[in-house]
């Protein structure tokens, strides 16, 4: 009962010469796959948007929040002397004393909005911590929020 499988080409003695493996891939029919699934969704793409008319509401009053007022900026840089000496103060492009600064301010703070009540504080790299820390107070008790405008170095 014992079978040879290993010689079952069925011709006696010859020996036939197997067909060698074809070891490259045929892209055709998947190139063809992918440009009909391309078609059908380049066809369905515009039919997934749904357009729902919506009647929205008109909001009447209140504040405008746009504001054209330019940002309010405070400009610092550091005098002769060392740390806790005397700054040289900008508001704007113009220059303010140490003591007229709270005041101006909060002038300032009456004739913006709460949306526009921002001041940008820029400080020469020679200001100390503690004079930029002195002036944040300041703009913050005055009832605006503070941003440190920093420029990174060119290098």
């Amino acid at each position: 009962m014992a079978m040879n499988v290993a010689s079952s080409s069925g011709g006696g003695g010859r020996r036939s010469r197997r067909k060698s493996v074809m070891a490259e891939i045929n892209v055709t029919p998947m190139v063809d796959v992918m440009l009909v699934l391309l078609i059908i969704f380049m066809v369905a793409a515009p039919l997934m948007t749904s357009n729902i008319d919506i009647d929205l509401p008109i909001a009447d009053g209140g504040k405008s929040i746009s504001s054209n007022a330019p940002p309010l900026t405070l400009s610092v840089k550091r005098t002769t002397g060392g740390c806790n000496s005397n700054v040289e103060l900008y508001l704007g492009d113009s220059p303010i004393s140490a003591t007229d600064l709270q005041s101006k301010i909060e002038a300032i703070k009456d004739t913006r909005s709460d949306a526009d009540r921002v001041v940008y504080l820029r400080g020469d790299k020679d200001v100390c911590y503690t004079d930029m820390m002195k002036l944040l107070g300041q703009v913050r008790a005055a009832g605006f929020k503070a941003n440190i405008v920093i420029i990174p170095e060119q290098g």
